[in-house]
């Protein structure tokens, strides 16, 4: 397909206008950032394999029902999407103690939760993504009640499809994090998963020896990057054992 003009470029991926209305290109990058972007490095291949487990994440939630912007992979770095109106708040929902979570509240790292937890960060790289309460969130406007409800509907149905996928195949799917867009038809809007759904965005543990496959082997230099979502996406079936991961595949012009 022909390059569109770009929109947005985010730390992790490039977004560009779609070939028809209503939709949009996104292009998976090999950087990693860490810390509000502090920590950076490129990782060949990276992005090649946030792209193909993306797609298998988001293919699934559409077998279930559970509506998201996907519409399929263009090649090895992009993908076509739906375009939306991205509600800016980022939803994390956590089934064990971690990370920031771990060090607010003085829980030790891998304590399961008596429930799922779901919390609210705001989207603004300049402060930090702070968390925020539903009361910030209805004050703001950023989201109606009503918005509210399907937000923790949506996110409460990820983490069911994905904490089974992941244990299914060894791995303790410890938390992760949505983003959620709107999209409109004429007056009625509705509400769907966007962005994206890999190591990137989830702490995923392996359940027999507690080995990180995900984005904090990067955040706490504890070994390969490219190696960890390798091994998860050889465990889902996503990329064959035998394969090497591209590092710099040819992009379609």
């Amino acid at each position: 397909m022909a390059r569109r003009n770009k929109i947005y470029e985010g730390k992790a991926k490039i977004l560009y206008e779609g070939p028809e209305p209503g939709t949009i290109v996104q292009y998976f990058k090999d950087d990693a950032t860490a810390f509000n972007a502090e920590k950076k490095d490129v990782i060949d291949g990276k992005g090649v394999l946030n792209n193909m487990l993306s797609e298998y994440f988001m293919k699934g939630l559409t077998q279930i029902g559970v509506p998201n912007h996907f519409i399929k992979r263009l090649n090895m770095r992009e993908q076509l999407c739906k375009s939306c109106e991205i509600v800016p708040l980022e939803i994390i929902v956590r089934n064990y103690a971690a990370g920031t979570m771990s060090t607010r509240l003085g829980i030790d790292e891998g304590t399961q939760l008596p429930r799922p937890i779901v919390e609210y960060c705001y989207k603004d790289d300049s402060l930090g993504d702070p968390l925020v309460s539903e009361e910030h969130i209805a004050a703001f406007g950023w989201a109606s009640q009503q918005d509210m409800e399907d937000i923790l509907s949506l996110a409460l149905r990820v983490n069911d499809f994905m904490s089974g996928v992941m244990f299914a195949v060894g791995i303790k799917l410890v938390d992760f994090k949505i983003e959620v867009g709107r999209v409109y038809d004429g007056d009625f809007q509705r509400l769907i998963v966007a962005d994206e759904i890999s190591p990137d965005s989830c702490r995923l543990w392996d359940m027999e020896t507690g080995r990180k496959l995900d984005k904090d082997v990067f955040r706490r230099d504890l070994g390969s990057l490219s190696d960890a979502y390798t091994e998860v996406a050889n465990r889902l079936g996503v990329m064959p054992k035998t394969s090497t991961t591209p590092t710099k595949p040819t992009l379609v012009n």
